[in-house]
């Protein structure tokens, strides 16, 4: 293998003529430049320079090496630009996990925004609920979780976005249509949507409340994802027990209430691996995910109302 940075000092000599002015262009002691030569001469087991009066002049052999090195250079420019591309988060490609209902809020404006400012780089997106075992973890993985604090693991890191409470999604004639807040317990009594992944984390976290609250919900639809659950409220057939951020907007005729004692809680969570938690555009990802949360990208439970336009009604509490 010849080494790069000799054949570099080659063609500067051919270029100027002489040992001495390439020296002084790179930077080098004309001894260090004809030591380097010399052992490019022994790689390549030619003659590339001979001494004409009190200069060099390059051989045939050395005018054919200098040159063909310039598409060598060439190619070590181009890559050298993708090194730096690939630096800047400017190409490569970039795998973001979600669940539902943040990839409905957040994700389209945070993969807009990354796309017209890393407009080469790929974004693989990948629902995690969906996601099999034998799947490679994303790069940035947003996720639920039911602890109050997750530990860091030792390839990623993590970090806490926001906590998501449930709200009751009921008919706006129901009976605690119109309430500050309910009791979990209250809703004991009541036929519910099923709305999740039986094994799912979000699920678990409904059905962890309720157990706390002393029952077990009767489901009289099977649903996997909030919205359908939604629409089939609105058909009177039952409630729905559903987490803040995958209301999205209520249909008319709907409204939702607080749940209290306890309050069913999902704590979403962004995980990164540490081999790419420099990457310019997982900054950026981090970022704008944050500034969604911060700004309100999904509207509180308290601002949905099934229909804005009717008077307000007054605040009650249901007891347990």
């Amino acid at each position: 293998m010849l080494d790069v940075s000799r054949l570099r000092l080659l063609r500067t000599v051919v270029a100027t003529g002489s040992i001495r002015a390439s020296a002084s262009t790179l930077g080098y002691t004309p001894s260090a430049i004809s030591q380097q030569l010399g052992l490019l001469q022994r790689e390549t087991g030619l003659r590339l320079l001979e001494r004409v009066g009190r200069g060099i002049e390059p051989t045939a052999a050395g005018r054919t090496l200098a040159a063909e090195a310039g598409s060598l250079f060439e190619a070590l420019s181009r890559v050298e630009g993708v090194v730096e591309d690939l630096r800047a988060g400017r190409m490569g490609s970039l795998s973001i996990g979600y669940f539902a209902s943040a990839g409905a809020v957040w994700l389209p404006a945070v993969v807009a925004a990354v796309h017209e400012e890393f407009p080469e780089l790929r974004l693989d997106l990948r629902m995690t609920e969906a996601r099999g075992a034998e799947m490679t973890a994303p790069d940035v993985d947003i996720f639920v979780s039911r602890a109050e604090a997750e530990p860091a693991a030792g390839s990623v890191q993590i970090r806490r976005l926001v906590d998501d409470p449930y709200v009751a999604v009921v008919r706006a004639d129901h009976r605690i249509a119109g309430l500050h807040e309910v009791p979990m317990s209250a809703l004991a009594s009541e036929r519910w949507v099923d709305n999740d992944l039986n094994d799912g984390a979000c699920r678990q976290v409904l059905m962890a409340a309720c157990m706390e609250a002393g029952f077990a919900p009767e489901f009289a639809v099977e649903t996997h994802d909030y919205q359908t659950a939604i629409r089939f409220v609105a058909t009177g057939i039952g409630i729905t027990v559903v987490p803040g951020l995958g209301i999205n907007e209520l249909p008319d005729g709907l409204t939702t209430v607080s749940v209290v004692a306890p309050t069913p809680v999902r704590h979403i969570n962004v995980a990164v691996k540490k081999s790419a938690a420099e990457h310019p555009a997982v900054l950026r990802v981090l970022e704008l995910l944050e500034t969604a949360v911060k700004t309100g990208a999904a509207p509180t439970a308290s601002s949905r109302r099934a229909d804005s336009r009717k008077p307000p009604v007054a605040r009650r509490h249901l007891a347990t």
